[in-house]
């Protein structure tokens, strides 16, 4: 799993159709080796552009839509309230 900040909505008239119906965004990941990388993420929690979210990849990412043949590679799992930062 990763942190990351939402930055806009993506849409794409032509997709699977296993993605019909599902929010695509993208995000910008903050912190650790991956830092500053993007990706496009489902969101299905409710997330808005500017959250700081907690993203799943691969099997988890699938599994969070309760479909393991669905192409998604990353999802939106989590809603950041607050951070602990360690001094």
């Amino acid at each position: 799993m990763v942190t990351a900040t939402l930055m806009d909505n993506i849409w794409a008239t032509r997709k699977s159709e296993k993605l019909n119906g599902i929010k695509l965004m993208l995000a910008q990941v903050t912190g650790g080796a991956r830092d500053g990388e993007r990706m496009v993420v489902c969101d299905v929690i409710g997330a808005g552009i500017g959250d700081r979210v907690i993203i799943a990849t691969g099997s988890a990412a699938r599994r969070m839509l309760e479909d393991d043949l669905i192409p998604i590679d990353a999802a939106v799992v989590g809603i950041i309230d607050e951070s602990c930062e360690s001094v």
